[in-house]
């Protein structure tokens, strides 16, 4: 039997070790953001031949779910002061959870569509029901029900600090003419509702015509606390700052210093989110739980947590149809998040997507198919986590990695993608539009790859460019595509035959490095 053919039966145990992020420090040089991180010839590199019994894989210990559930946010209701409501309207210059919406000339937006000097709808104190406030505004040109018992707003409506407004078993439309959306600066809770964009024109939802068009929205400021459970947020959200549709987001620096307000935070639950322009976005928030929703044919991202949110979940939603980009996508520092038990198929470009130093993430157990572009990305993301995931049948490869290091591929199936199973790539971004200062980061990748199979995949298992540090252990890559077995290009390339020695004639540990550097700087044998 043939050497390929050999390869083409059995599994390759390709030892990867598993190093905490200490010990991969001392495989890769640690570099600050204003470094460059050194570059390597095929020459330059070793191979290393690690006994099997050092690999310790251990299931990471995963959020409890359960905890978000309708009882749970029953008890978050049952805590808030049952004081009576009062609701005003009033000009919104003075109003800060409006400051974003009526500064650098966007107030001339709701003046065009008030037909006067701008108004709101501020539900000031106590807890207040949709019934409250349409009985204190009194005013159908600024609040309306109708026969069926569903509200039409036609003013912004805020909820101030302090104040709590519960939406429970209604239906809420936001008015695109009159520029409606909503702003939550205290506590809100929407449940077992459907709140709509409204097109009162063509008396249906404002669906999606371009993205510099005004459509309603959602924003939660800091300070606030948002739950949502049972509900149906949809046709919301344009390209404006804070607008994109469902948005949880602390004050800018400049108002915070006035304000200081803590992060916000949010539970949305069992809930589904579809024709929205963001189907979510946070800035800067904090123990947000996104579990158990249903977000789908939304226009740019399903779930987008972005800049400096930290103590994420993520867990057990479905994302499909993301028109334009990723189903889930977190990105610029998002830290110490979870991403598990989703299911990401069928959008415009990536399943799930770990970007711009986001760090300390772990993504496990989901599912992620049938997406135009990689199954899970990380772009510029070091010291992730990935565990268990199923990536089958996506247009580009099942996982990618681009300059990120110490990132850990753990037990995951990449299965029938358009290119790699796994792919680490070292790439030059300095012609894109970057903020470099802002977005730093380093061309430099490496990977730990640990059980789990690769099987099918069109350009190959495997592949890496001038990687910090490679380790393989345990990985099945049973049946290739190409009918000449498995082949590695590049660096894999050069060691193919050591490779499959080590792993097939002892199931041995596998470890790619630069070799030692010497006094003068230069790689040493």
């Amino acid at each position: 039997m043939k050497h390929h053919q050999l390869l083409r039966l059995l599994p390759i145990y390709t030892c990867v070790l598993l190093i905490p992020v200490a010990a991969a420090a001392n495989l890769e040089t640690r570099l600050e953001p204003s470094e460059s991180a050194p570059q390597y010839e095929l020459e330059d590199y070793r191979l290393q031949v690690v006994p099997g019994e050092e690999v310790a894989t251990e299931l990471p210990e995963l959020p409890d779910v359960s905890q978000y559930s309708r009882d749970a946010v029953e008890q978050q209701l049952a805590q808030r002061p049952e004081n009576a409501p009062r609701v005003s309207v009033q000009r919104i210059g003075e109003i800060p959870a409006l400051g974003d919406f009526v500064d650098q000339g966007r107030a001339r937006e709701w003046v065009i569509r008030q037909y006067s000097h701008p108004k709101a709808i501020l539900v000031e104190a106590g807890r207040t029901t949709l019934d409250d406030v349409y009985r204190q505004v009194g005013n159908p040109r600024y609040m309306e029900r109708s026969d069926d018992g569903s509200y039409t707003v036609r003013l912004p409506l805020v909820v101030q600090p302090e104040a709590t407004l519960v939406i429970r078993d209604e239906t809420l439309r936001l008015s695109e003419e009159r520029g409606a959306f909503m702003a939550n600066d205290g506590w809100l809770f929407v449940i077992d509702s459907t709140i709509t964009g409204w097109r009162e024109k063509a008396n249906g939802p404002a669906t999606f015509i371009r993205k510099s068009e005004f459509r309603p929205f959602f924003v939660s400021w800091g300070g606030s606390e948002t739950f949502v459970l049972g509900s149906t947020f949809q046709h919301l959200g344009y390209n404006q700052s804070k607008s994109y549709g469902f948005t949880v987001a602390q004050y800018s620096e400049y108002d915070n210093k006035r304000l200081q307000r803590s992060a916000p935070e949010a539970w949305l639950v069992e809930s589904t989110f579809s024709g929205i322009y963001y189907g979510f976005y946070c800035y800067e928030a904090e123990n947000v739980a996104i579990v158990n929703n249903v977000y789908h044919d939304n226009i740019v991202y399903g779930i987008d947590p972005h800049d400096y949110s930290s103590h994420l979940l993520i867990a057990g939603n479905e994302v499909y149809g993301t028109r334009e980009k990723h189903g889930i996508i977190i990105s610029r520092e998002v830290n110490d998040s979870w991403i598990i038990n989703n299911h990401s198929y069928e959008n415009g470009l990536s399943g799930i997507v770990l970007d711009r130093q986001s760090r300390r993430n772990v993504v496990a157990k989901n599912l992620v198919h049938d997406n135009q572009g990689d199954g899970i990305g990380l772009y510029e993301s070091p010291d992730n986590l990935l565990w268990e995931n199923r990536l089958m049948n996506n247009l580009r490869n099942g996982i990618r990695v681009r300059n990120s290091t110490n990132v850990r591929v753990y037990n995951n199936v990449a299965a029938l993608n358009g290119t790699y199973g796994v792919l680490g790539q070292v790439k030059d971004l300095s012609a894109t539009d970057r903020n470099f200062e802002e977005d730093y980061y380093h061309q430099a990748v490496s990977m730990t790859i640990v059980g789990g199979n690769l099987a099918a995949n069109a350009s190959g298992p495997l592949a890496s460019d001038n990687p910090q540090y490679l380790e393989l252990y345990d990985v099945n890559m049973r049946f290739p595509r190409s009918d000449v077995g498995i082949h590695f290009e590049g660096l894999l390339g050069t060691y193919q035959t050591e490779i499959f020695d080590a792993l097939l004639n002892g199931r041995h540990a596998v470890r790619l490095t630069p070799n030692p550097v010497s006094n003068n700087g230069n790689a040493g044998g």
